[in-house]
């Protein structure tokens, strides 16, 4: 049953130069809050916050480690081979919104031998786009077994050469290879796995390259014939030869100030780009069918990332997409081929306060294990990420500041996250990467800065969450550019590791080495005739102990990423799984008895464990 909820905005008309915030030479503050900020990329609603500074005085975004503790993550990227690799997006001072937001990351098994491999989305240069120098490359590394990974990207045909953003990982024609969706500023792509360790980019003869700029894309099967179908969210509408500097056409705005210093503008006062859902045909080409969907996307808001996720338990996947600087969107599934528009009425349009956030990613999850999906939104500094409780019925409560997960994110801008059981105690714990938009903020003393120390939340029974404290020399120590970040077990160890995609730098890996001795189980699933064959969209519980455990096989979502698609459950001081209840995306209901843990397995629907790669020496 649907909740109703009534907002009351008070509007207060401060004149620009009294701002205590951005000051705007020909305008008042926009946004329902007057304390609104226009900022570059993403717009803090909240207001200026204090500096906090850790004992060193440093900002606390790149300082309080402590000097001894559980070591919870090992950044291990230049020892596993990553580190040759390296992001670009535009020149480092940073001028527009184009070169800030920074690209993802997928997970992928793309050549089906059980382990995970690793795709970084890559920028460009303005000279690249202009043909005047040759492009940065996208990467996909192919992992070794042995904690090491090699760089295959030439040979595979993936470099992609493009401006890129956001990938989705899917198995979009049901071959059962894995098949990846990138998207960028410009044209898209659609590569198709050939199974033979190569990729052909198919975008323009599915229907689905578009142009303009795209973000995070997912996959899903919102009508429920077997096939997954695609949702590309839209960022900003942007002309390379026409850029948005102050005062031009391109923006609303004379000036564009953060904190009363001038910085790059957008996305407020800059023209959104449109989503845009696409619809399956089955015959390798997509059709779209946005507006007949109901997903349109008339208000053309900043999409940053999107993700199919059933909410409301009906068996059918309800799309989430994070807006920048706007309301949310919250589409539940009407079982129809269409959607309904619930971002107010479930409570994930605005924060608890009424007012918009500045999102760019999603997590989503079941922290209190009670069978029902959480989401969780990073946002803007000055701002608190806010954690939205399910409450049935495809209804949510805000309630970040009682989760004890607001407060200590304000100075930290927020962009790929995750539910994640770090340590396998069968409570999903909560992880952020950080990155400020603005170099500017290295020179002042808000208290904040560019590079910025991951946060890692340990969940307390799934009533509230505790910061885990970041160890001198310790994954959690160091100050990222952060933007895109994937969540999957990159050594089949039965430990959640993090891969993260930094702007302008070489991605990290952090290897979760946190010493718990607790019990876990895996299951890669395949879908049957009338489900997609990756299983995405299935729904899954584990019960334990008494404790009935949720996961979902998702594509898309934390920010412009893609995890793990083999769900994952930590069972604590179980040794065993009492049983297995797999909702598949057909809508058939499979249950398997009591399984041994510490490894991982392959379910078939409809055929239940099957032989697999992960059954050698077992």
């Amino acid at each position: 049953m649907r909740k109703f909820r009534i907002f009351v905005f008070v509007t207060l008309l401060i004149p620009a130069g009294q701002s205590p915030l951005l000051r705007r030479a020909d305008a008042q503050a926009s946004g329902p809050s007057s304390q609104s900020q226009q900022s570059q990329g993403v717009v803090s609603t909240a207001g200026a916050h204090p500096a906090v500074l850790d004992s060193e005085k440093r900002p606390i975004t790149a300082g309080g480690f402590v000097d001894s503790g559980t070591i919870v993550f090992e950044n291990i990227a230049e020892k596993a081979g990553l580190t040759k690799w390296h992001h670009v997006m535009g020149p480092q001072n940073k001028k527009f919104i184009l070169e800030t937001v920074g690209s993802g990351v997928g997970l992928l098994d793309y050549d089906n031998d059980g382990w995970l491999d690793i795709y970084f989305v890559n920028g460009s240069t303005y000279e690249a786009l202009r043909g005047k120098a040759s492009s940065p490359h996208a990467a996909l590394f192919h992992n070794n077994h042995d904690g090491s990974f090699t760089n295959v990207t030439e040979n595979a045909g993936v470099g992609n050469d493009r401006w890129g953003v956001g990938v989705a990982v899917g198995d979009y024609d049901n071959d059962g290879w894995p098949d990846i969706y990138v998207t960028n500023f410009g044209k898209n792509r659609l590569y198709h796995n050939n199974h033979d360790g190569t990729f052909t980019d198919v975008a323009e003869r599915a229907g689905v390259a578009l142009g303009g700029w795209s973000s995070g894309p997912t996959f899903g099967d919102y009508d429920g014939d077997g096939r997954l179908d695609l949702f590309v969210p839209g960022y900003v509408s942007y002309d390379l030869d026409h850029p948005p500097a102050p005062g031009s056409p391109q923006v609303a705005f004379s000036s564009c100030q953060f904190r009363g210093i001038d910085v790059m503008c957008g996305p407020r006062g800059l023209k959104g780009e449109p989503d845009h859902l696409f619809h399956n045909n089955g015959d390798g080409t997509f059709t779209e069918v946005s507006v007949k969907a109901g997903v349109g996307d008339a208000n053309a808001y900043y999409g940053l990332t999107a993700i199919f996720a059933d909410v409301n338990n009906d068996g059918k996947p309800d799309l989430i997409v994070a807006n920048d600087s706007t309301p949310n969107y919250l589409y539940i599934n009407k079982g129809n081929g269409s959607f309904e528009d619930a971002s107010y009425p479930s409570g994930y349009a605005l924060n608890e306060n009424g007012r918009e956030t500045a999102s760019m990613g999603i997590a989503v999850g079941d922290y209190q294990n009670n069978g029902l999906v959480d989401l969780y939104n990073t946002t803007f500094s000055d701002d608190y990420n806010t954690l939205y409780r399910n409450a049935g019925g495809g209804n949510f409560d805000e309630i970040s500041y009682r989760a004890g997960v607001a407060e200590v994110t304000i100075p930290f801008l927020g962009w790929g996250t995750g539910f994640l059981d770090f340590d396998n105690d069968g409570w999903l714990d909560l992880f952020v990467v950080n990155g400020h938009v603005y170099p500017e903020v290295d020179k002042s003393d808000w208290g904040t800065t560019f590079a910025q120390r991951a946060l890692l939340f340990h969940n307390l029974l799934g009533k509230q969450f505790e910061l885990v404290p970041a160890v001198k020399g310790s994954g959690l120590a160091l100050p990222m550019t952060g933007r895109g970040a994937a969540f999957g077990d990159l050594f089949n160890d039965g430990k959640i590791d993090v891969v993260i995609n930094q702007l302008d730098n070489a991605p990290a890996l952090l290897r979760n080495v946190n010493p718990d001795k607790n019990h876990w189980i895996g299951l890669q699933l395949l879908g049957g005739p009338k489900s997609p064959r990756d299983a995405v969209g299935a729904t899954v519980y584990a019960t334990a102990e008494g404790t009935r455990h949720r996961a979902d096989v998702l594509s898309g979502g934390s920010y412009a990423s893609s995890n793990d698609q083999r769900v994952h459950f930590g069972l604590g001081a179980s040794s065993t799984v009492d049983s297995i209840e797999i909702h598949w995306p057909s809508g058939r209901t499979e249950k398997i008895p009591s399984l041994k843990t510490d490894r991982y397995y392959r379910v078939e629907e409809g055929k239940g464990i099957v032989p697999g790669v992960y059954d050698a020496g077992k």
